[in-house]
């Protein structure tokens, strides 16, 4: 089906930010460069973002109708067939905007490159019309990246492009009953995360090389894990944070893999307070308490980010 519209995902930018906290923009820069901050460097990455947003909308609209619309929200926002995502902002944005899309073509634009990696962004202000026209005359290349799906027992659904936390809304222990590859135990733990090929360089790797470094510091001579995931890899990791062994709790299901036919299941022992969040959103979530039961898996739905070239 051909493209007629582009919705266009931005974010505020932190000086925008700051001046919805203080109101002004005059007592957002007292309030910075009295704490010793360089209130310019906030004014900098703000033009530079319009800058680079007004020139998007320019090329845009000489080609498709066009709508911008903020991430906060995008849960509530209705996509078309018709529509392509065209995210200006950071890698995070790409991420969130991913699971809201329902495999839309993404073009993913760095709107600064001197100040963003931007690795889930393949392109910038001059060259993303390219991957523009690609979309349009249906000759795009796309990376095909594995999503997370957490789909509750009362048919609540989450999408992860990185990855999963599954636990409490504060510092307490989590209690659930695990499930997967035929074994159960019963937990008590600081949480799970479940991780894509696309999050496995993130909070997965923080993880892993917090489990090396005990492992190096007390068992000289051992080998470290290493893990590689791409993100189009067909399975995901979960892992088990702090798990507690006690009279109530075991500690031997606290890692897999989870596949077409090995997912993950879960049921919430918490009275309250109980949560499942995807990629550091916190406040998009599902309520996780007692009763509830979810099973994650790999999503039927695929990210498909445009690339360059």
């Amino acid at each position: 089906m051909s493209i007629e519209n582009a919705i266009i995902v931005v974010n505020k930018t932190r000086l925008e930010l700051l001046i919805e906290r203080f109101n002004t923009k005059a007592q957002a820069k007292f309030y910075i460069e009295h704490a010793g901050g360089d209130f310019s460097d906030y004014e900098r990455e703000h033009s530079n973002f319009k800058r680079s947003l007004e020139k998007v909308q320019k090329i845009v609209g000489n080609e498709l109708k066009q709508k911008v619309v903020e991430r906060k929200f995008l849960p509530n926002f209705i996509f078309s067939e018709k529509d392509i995502a065209v995210v200006v902002g950071q890698d995070g944005l790409v991420a969130n905007t991913a699971k809201y899309v329902n495999g839309l073509p993404i073009l993913a634009i760095n709107p600064d490159t001197d100040r963003f990696d931007g690795v889930l962004l393949p392109f910038d202000t001059q060259n993303f019309e390219y991957g523009l026209h690609g979309a349009i005359e249906e000759r795009a290349i796309f990376k095909k990246v594995t999503m997370a799906e957490a789909q509750l027992s009362d048919g609540q659904k989450l999408l992860a492009f990185n990855d999963f936390f599954i636990g409490p809304s504060s510092h307490v222990s989590a209690r659930y009953k695990i499930e997967h590859k035929g074994k159960s135990e019963n937990h008590s733990s600081s949480g799970l995360i479940v991780s894509t090929g696309a999050g496995s360089t993130g909070w997965l790797s923080s993880l892993i090389n917090m489990s090396n470094g005990i492992v190096s510091t007390f068992n000289k001579g051992q080998k470290g894990l290493r893990m590689s995931m791409d993100w189009e890899d067909n399975k995901l990791v979960f892992i088990v944070r702090e798990p507690f062994r006690s009279k109530y709790s075991q500690t031997d299901l606290t890692a897999g893999l989870i596949t077409d036919k090995n997912y993950l299941k879960l049921e919430s022992l918490m009275p309250s307070n109980g949560v499942i969040f995807s990629d550091g959103i916190e406040s998009d979530f599902l309520q996780f308490n007692s009763g509830a039961i979810v099973r994650i898996g790999i999503a039927d739905q695929k990210a498909m980010i445009i690339q360059n070239g």
